[in-house]
């Protein structure tokens, strides 16, 4: 596998009760900031987006937010953005993001977030990709969700669900292992 360039970082636009998911976003934004890894994310300047674009950008990084013109202002878009793309909905949003990044990181996050991880799993699946997609499960948060997943998969409603086609870690250095070894 070609090294990782950028990087789309699927996360919450709120930073949860636990504050270890926040710790978790700046860790993987200050480690892509010291890799040379773009940020590909949804440009928010909030929430869990906000404190992973931060991170990258104070260690020197570039981050590029893709955002519909509908949630510019909704979403509080990051003002100190590299690269801002603003697009007509979340179906272009997503078609950028997925293009212009070399793998996917998934933190904890809400109905869009699962909405994004989704997509990229499901293109995996049905072979219109082939990037890495790693979820990051700070602190447990995608257990329960792992868990469904697993059933699907032991209902006969689809392949290995995750196996194969995601690699699950718990943390940044394992992270970057993963997509270092090829094991995404």
């Amino acid at each position: 596998m070609a090294a990782v360039a950028s990087l789309c970082v699927f996360c919450g636009a709120q930073t949860g009760r636990n504050p270890a998911h926040a710790e978790a976003a700046r860790s993987l934004g200050a480690a892509m900031a010291r890799r040379g890894i773009t940020l590909i994310y949804g440009a928010g300047g909030i929430g869990l987006m906000g404190v992973v674009a931060d991170a990258v950008l104070a260690g020197g990084g570039k981050a590029v937010g893709v955002i519909p013109e509908s949630l510019e202002s909704l979403e509080v878009a990051h003002a100190e953005l590299t690269e801002k793309v603003i697009t007509e909905d979340m179906f272009r949003r997503k078609r950028i993001m997925i293009d212009r990044a070399d793998g996917f990181v998934v933190l904890p996050g809400g109905f869009g977030s699962l909405d994004e991880f989704f997509e990229v799993l499901t293109w995996k699946q049905l072979g219109l990709h082939d990037k890495p997609v790693v979820v990051l499960d700070s602190e447990g948060f995608w257990g329960p969700l792992l868990d469904l997943l697993d059933h699907v998969s032991a209902e006969g409603f689809a392949p290995k669900a995750v196996s194969g086609l995601a690699s699950v870690v718990r943390s940044t250095d394992e992270l970057f292992r993963v997509l270092d070894n090829g094991e995404a």
